[in-house]
């Protein structure tokens, strides 16, 4: 379709009026969008609106224990910030795996979830850290908001609950303990401008050897990125040692289900998803030892 109007609001209520209007493309940075059209794969609608110069939903803060992070805010910037480097380093270690850095400075947070891909290497540390997903929408004069999990956020590749009238503004999510413990792990044929092959993401704390609060997230195996409550519930309350990691690796390659495509084999995603608990439960019996 042939774009007919170019809207730049200021706020999020002038972003949120525009979409009550509906037959409107949101461009933000631009990295999955661009390629996308450029592909077939989307169309632009009647009314291209650029949100850029919404400043209400950049920045980084925390209040009250609590992580706000606005969704223009781009991954570079995440990269670059020396409290979540301290507060919550997987989050800055995917930064640090996400494409170049020319992408990192214009990709956003919320283009990247809102982009659903399962693959997508943000969703990975933010599903270890129970993240909700700010949407807000134009309501009878007003702004609502909602609040949902980003483990209910997507449906399907390239599918999200988000309404054609609602806005990603900001991710949030609480400050983790001070034993909360965390990785981030990814494959592609190249070291970088690559798209997982297969990403996971493993959080816990451990007292004694008995692992708590376990978190598994993995993206590039199923058609969302996936919490692996299954494998979760098989680590939780457990004593970590060689048993409970085998089963683990079980537990995990049975509760992904990759296809096979040009990147790899569904045969070598399940395998790899072995492998990376693996890695990750093995790495944390390192660390608490030697701490």
């Amino acid at each position: 379709m042939k774009i007919e109007n170019y809207h730049v609001p200021f706020s999020v209520s002038e972003a949120t009026q525009m979409l009550q209007h509906g037959g409107v493309t949101i461009v933000a940075g631009g990295t999955d969008l661009t390629p996308q059209l450029e592909a077939g794969v989307r169309k632009f609608a009647s009314t291209l609106m650029n949100i850029q110069r919404v400043d209400e939903m950049r920045g980084i803060s925390i209040l009250d224990g609590r992580y706000r992070i606005g969704g223009l805010t781009t991954v570079a910037e995440i990269l670059g910030n020396g409290t979540l480097a301290d507060d919550v380093p997987v989050l800055v270690e995917a930064a640090d795996h996400f494409a170049s850095p020319q992408i990192r400075n214009a990709a956003t947070l919320a283009g990247n979830l809102c982009n659903a891909s399962p693959a997508g290497d943000m969703c990975i540390p933010l599903l270890l850290l129970d993240a909700d997903v700010e949407l807000v929408s134009w309501v009878d004069g007003s702004i609502s908001v909602r609040l949902v999990a980003l483990s209910d956020f997507f449906t399907g590749p390239g599918k999200t609950v988000l309404q054609a009238d609602e806005l990603l503004t900001a991710i949030e999510f609480n400050q983790p303990a001070e034993n909360f413990r965390a990785s981030f792990q990814k494959s592609g044929p190249r070291p970088a401008l690559e798209i997982s092959t297969v990403a996971m993401g493993f959080a816990a704390a451990m007292d004694n050897g008995v692992l708590a609060g376990v978190r598994v997230a993995i993206g590039a195996v199923a058609p969302v990125p996936l919490r692996a409550r299954a494998t979760e519930a098989v680590l939780e309350g457990q004593l970590l040692d060689e048993t409970l990691i085998s089963r683990a690796e079980e537990a995990a390659q049975q509760e992904v289900s990759p296809i096979d495509d040009v990147r790899a084999s569904a045969w070598y995603r399940k395998h790899l998803t072995g492998v990376y608990i693996n890695r990750a439960l093995v790495a944390l019996q390192g660390d608490t030892h030697g701490n």
